[in-house]
């Protein structure tokens, strides 16, 4: 994909966006389109109970979209659901999602729909599924690529166009047995930490519609927790993966790079390889997050991704007691209240539990980001604003580095991918310094969601970024409380991002929202950190 090959550059940017929003908009069956006198209400903010209730969805439907991917790939090999019932159960739970909270880009409903059938004709005909996943809807991030349908990555420029190509994870999914139906949600260029473009707009959060489902990912993660969708795709280049997860309280992983499959994916920044881009799992469980893992990794996706690892899925087998390190506060901004208080009782309950919980320091971090902020710019935002430049669309505020910036020498560049490197050696070597140390537990981010427009700070996730760290993000159980979790006297912010931190804060904005942290491990430790991950959530009883 490149700006070049769009067909849109003499036409205006507001009149390729009307388009692509009325094309979405009357992709969805007249059938499943919500009255508007039955919408509910713009101060009705929880939406998540709508799809049980308006009508649309049959009790079997409803029982197909509550259920886990797991349990879904499960009954649809026992010839208990067919995959058309399961496609389209959740190809009419997205419609109703979307509608809700704006989380798709794409809808591929016909197609998919073609495709289960042919899932349940190869199962009529021989009793056997096609794969481990038959039959399993699953939603992909906006910037895979599937033939024959666009990929805008958030840009005007590239909003109707159709691809050619096939993203290398699109295929393997296929092969498995899985029905791609929906596309979601990205910020422009997936830069930005909450989901909102000039395109398609801004996705909000299903628990509180005022608040952001976070971003890249965050129309993957506001569809999930719609229950319309089992098990989605995304993308991770500075926490895009975990911070939609924590937003909207689900479940994912960041892998490192090369473990899954990442070729022929849409990118605004295409060649910048200093931070690497990942892909990964969304749901509602570890077990599904595993069900994804296992099984690419098996599949041997390095036969079709040049830079893919050879590594097919580890079985791990833990030790009964862990060692974990908690990064309380990364020295640049605050945890709010909610995050510092589950933090705290997370730590707690795993030392009653008899692991082992030590302090872990901030060291590197402030470098880790002021090199993040750096190899993001390299070239002078120029990869970016040449795509811009197609449609005449302008540089949304939350990206004016992007136009900011100048293009850094190769000799800079280099300098910079060097102390990258050193960096990671000094955190492994501290690391194996802490004697026995399985995991970091951390914040995901400062926040349990912010205010849309409020999402100040990826220093918590990018990190792991530079670092290349295997890492998930968990809900904890534990729900923001505006009685318990306001900020002490005497608070003294870092700087003026921590201080608009917390005068953004509002406790009864946040209230009953899920609390998620992260749990890190070191790199190409993905079934590891599954391992400790579901053991945490266990012992929380989740």
């Amino acid at each position: 994909m490149a700006a070049a090959k769009s067909s849109n550059a003499d036409t205006d940017w507001t009149d390729i966006a009307a388009k692509a929003q009325t094309r979405l908009r009357n992709s969805i069956p007249s059938e499943w389109r919500i009255p508007q006198g039955k919408l509910p209400p713009d101060d009705q903010l929880d939406v998540t109970d709508f799809p049980a209730k308006c009508g649309l969805l049959s009790d079997a439907e409803l029982k197909i979209t509550e259920s886990y991917a797991t349990e879904i790939v499960g009954a649809v090999a026992a010839g208990e659901w067919t995959a058309v019932e399961v496609t389209t159960a959740f190809c009419k739970r997205a419609a109703i999602a979307h509608q809700l909270v704006n989380c798709l880009t794409v809808v591929m409903f016909d197609d998919a729909l073609k495709q289960a059938k042919k899932l349940d004709d190869h199962f009529a005909s021989t009793g056997k599924t096609l794969g481990p996943l038959h039959g399993l809807p699953v939603s992909l991030k906006d910037n895979f690529n599937i033939p024959r349908y666009p990929s805008s990555v958030g840009f005007c420029a590239w909003a109707l166009d159709p691809v050619r190509n096939e993203s290398t994870i699109v295929g393997i999914l296929r092969d498995l047995g899985a029905v791609a139906y929906v596309k979601t949600n990205v910020p422009t260029a997936m830069m930005i930490a909450e989901s909102v473009n000039n395109v398609y707009g801004r996705t909000v959060n299903p628990l509180n519609r005022n608040l952001t489902s976070g971003g890249s990912s965050g129309g993957e993660s506001a569809l999930i927790a719609m229950k319309g969708s089992p098990l989605g795709v995304g993308t991770d280049i500075g926490g895009s993966l975990r911070i939609p997860a924590a937003c909207t309280g689900i479940f994912t992983i960041r892998p490192s790079f090369g473990r899954y499959p990442h070729f022929d994916a849409g990118t605004g920044m295409g060649g910048q390889e200093s931070i690497a881009s990942v892909h990964g799992p969304m749901a509602r469980s570890v077990a599904d997050l595993r069900l994804f893992a296992e099984n690419v990794s098996n599949y041997g996706p390095w036969l079709k991704d040049p830079k893919c690892i050879p590594l097919p899925y580890r079985s791990i087998e833990l030790k009964p007691k862990l060692k974990f390190a908690v990064l309380w506060d990364n020295g640049m901004v605050h945890p709010t209240p909610p995050v510092a208080r589950a933090l705290k009782e997370v730590a707690a309950k795993l030392k009653a539990n008899g692991h082992e919980v030590v302090d872990w320091s901030a060291d590197g971090h402030a470098e880790a980001m002021n090199l993040m902020g750096k190899l993001f710019v390299a070239d002078g935002g120029q990869s970016i604003r040449k795509i811009l430049e197609a449609s005449g669309e302008p540089l949304r505020p939350e990206m004016q580095s992007y136009g900011e910036s100048k293009d850094l020498g190769v000799y800079e560049l280099w300098q910079l991918q060097k102390q990258r490197t050193a960096l990671a050696k000094r955190y492994l070597d501290r690391w194996a310094a802490c004697e026995g140390l399985d995991a970091i537990l951390s914040p995901t981010t400062p926040y349990a969601a912010p205010k849309s427009g409020d999402f100040k700070t990826v220093s918590y996730t990018g990190v792991y970024n530079i670092l290349d760290s295997s890492a998930t993000s968990f809900p904890t159980g534990i729900l923001a409380d505006k009685e318990k979790d306001v900020y002490e006297s005497g608070f003294k912010a870092y700087d003026d991002v921590d201080e608009a931190t917390k005068n953004d804060y509002d406790a009864a904005a946040v209230h009953g929202i899920p609390v998620s942290l992260q749990l890190i491990g070191r790199r190409l430790e993905e079934e590891k950190i599954l391992a400790i991950t579901e053991k945490v959530v266990q012992e929380l009883a989740l």
